[in-house]
């Protein structure tokens, strides 16, 4: 997001908080970089901020702060480390604490679980799992990448083969919005099977219009496309949009 940046789709933001809260039923997971955080020491210009970085925190605040019960978890970016480096802070965390959601914050990576439908106990029978889809998300900032999507992809994969068990991996950072859907073998000695196991990587947009330091780098414009994830209640499958 970045806000404070001169660059950044404020406005657009705004109104993509407001149909979350007009909407049931929709989940947010914060991946870091919500506020642009200039320091001295930052790559950024400080004198080319539309607010400091204290005002930046509050007004995120006051952004989210009609969707707080719909924010899942929150992790850091690397915008914010720039005063974990300077001062040993963090503004998520912060805003997190303003939101009353510092239990939902993580410092490196977040893991969700999110379990649908309803657990029926009529005559003492519990509803067989297969009508309570279970899905298991991380969520990181991500980190690196290099110049031309294909680096940003490939690092994504390698990070999401740690996860053993991880449906879908959100990342952030690249400005690249993407998602990919991999494979990967899972041995079963106790029942003798072999089957394949699947996860999708998904890589959150850019809320920043092209400018800054991205142009001053000649660094190519990235696409704005807001994403979202559609998990079914009915069996277990994953339906990602891209706008």
């Amino acid at each position: 997001m970045h806000l404070g940046a001169r660059e950044c789709r404020e406005e657009e933001f705004r109104k993509f908080v407001a149909s979350v809260a007009n909407t049931p039923n929709v989940y947010l997971t914060l991946g870091g970089d919500l506020i642009d955080n200039g320091t001295r020491n930052g790559i950024t210009n400080v004198f080319q901020a539309t607010m400091p970085p204290h005002i930046q925190k509050r007004e995120m605040s006051n952004i989210l702060a009609p969707i707080r019960d719909r924010i899942v978890c929150l992790v850091p970016g690397n915008h914010e480390a720039r005063s974990g480096k300077d001062a040993d802070d963090c503004p998520l965390y912060d805003i997190a604490c303003k939101l009353d959601l510092e239990n939902l914050f993580r410092e490196e990576f977040a893991i969700v679980k999110i379990q649908l439908g309803k657990t029926d106990y009529g005559n003492g029978i519990r509803t067989a799992s297969k009508f309570r889809p279970t899905y298991t998300l991380v969520v990181s900032h991500g980190n690196g990448g290099g110049m031309l999507p294909g680096a940003a992809v490939n690092r994504g994969q390698r990070f999401g083969y740690i996860f053993d068990g991880c449906d879908l991996l959100v990342l952030g950072h690249t400005h690249v919005p993407y998602n990919i859907k991999y494979a990967k073998i899972k041995i079963d000695p106790h029942n003798n099977k072999v089957t394949e196991e699947y996860f999708k990587v998904l890589c959150a947009t850019s809320w920043l219009e092209y400018g800054g330091y991205a142009a001053r780098k000649g660094l190519t414009p990235a696409a704005f496309a807001e994403q979202t994830c559609v998990l079914s209640g009915k069996h277990k499958n994953i339906r990602i949009t891209m706008e």
